[in-house]
């Protein structure tokens, strides 16, 4: 009797485990796929948007009810872009702003998050906890102040003044850091006892270790740098100055705007942040998992 009450809960208990497999016979996927994917989807229909709108003509656009598939390929827009003399120097503009303020921020992000992370001196704490505070503090408050210091440093009218307020942000200090802390210490004492000095126990040990941390930093530092508008058209005055996003505006007139040109100009600026995101995908999404907020 006893034996024939276990057989049935052995059955019963194994019962769930054979539907599950089943079900998973039945989708060679996760079932969560056929709610992220409808998701997705909806993500994508603005960049799709883009791109059909970038070989529409002006009459397609601005027709009304808008035409939702192009009766044509119409390169007007590309040629009118890319015919623009000043479009390559505003991407060369963008270019050089955008890598300089990366590979400030790698370095001088890493810095300063290795320095909070492992190195402990008076105030440290309270230096760590102001400059988060200034993370939380609306540009439009700093706009000016920061308009006066680049007007004192010269920099106005220059690529430098929208390199300089950026070399370091509060963000990748601090990312740094916290994935510094999840870092074992026992790695770096190894290389102390055998001599090195901290600077080389960053660069050669902690840094190969933060390839998720430096690719975070690098596609939202770069991200955030392409796609700054606000500031460029504060700080530039003069068209050989002007970066994609502030070259894109001239697209746009008081009484006729060139769509098609606006839409074509926008799909190239977004390329390269694409392209920037794919290349660092991996390690990108291996940060968010792994350096999660540790004290």
């Amino acid at each position: 009797m006893t034996a024939s009450l276990a057989v049935r809960e052995a059955r019963r208990a194994a019962a769930p485990a054979e539907g599950g497999s089943a079900r998973r016979r039945r989708l060679p996927f996760s079932a969560w796929h056929l709610v992220l994917a409808p998701l997705s989807l909806g993500f994508a229909l603005p960049l799709l948007w883009l791109v059909l709108s970038s070989v529409m003509s002006d009459a397609e656009i601005n027709r009304f009810p808008a035409a939702l598939w192009p009766h044509g390929i119409d390169l007007g827009g590309y040629r009118y872009v890319l015919g623009n003399a000043m479009f390559p120097r505003w991407f060369a503009n963008s270019f050089v702003v955008a890598v300089t303020t990366v590979l400030s921020n790698l370095l001088l992000g890493s810095l300063g998050g290795y320095a909070f992370a492992r190195m402990r001196f008076a105030g440290s704490r309270l230096l760590l906890g102001l400059m988060l505070a200034t993370m939380v503090i609306p540009f439009q408050l700093t706009m000016i102040p920061t308009f006066l210091v680049m007007k004192e440093l010269g920099l106005i009218d220059t690529l430098g003044a929208l390199i300089v307020p950026s070399l370091v942000t509060p963000f990748a200090v601090f990312l740094f850091r916290q994935f510094f802390l999840a870092l074992p210490r026992e790695i770096e004492e190894a290389a102390w006892i055998d001599g090195c000095s901290r600077l080389r126990v960053l660069f050669s040990i902690v840094m190969p270790l933060a390839r998720p941390a430096l690719a975070t930093v690098a596609v939202l530092t770069f991200l955030a740098t392409w796609n700054d508008l606000s500031w460029p058209l504060i700080a530039i005055n003069h068209d050989s100055q002007y970066t994609l996003q502030l070259g894109l505006t001239t697209f746009q007139g008081l009484h006729h705007t060139r769509w098609s040109a606006v839409m074509a100009g926008n799909l190239i600026t977004v390329l390269p942040v694409l392209v920037a995101f794919l290349i660092a995908q991996k390690t990108f999404v291996q940060s968010l998992t792994s350096s999660g907020l540790k004290g």
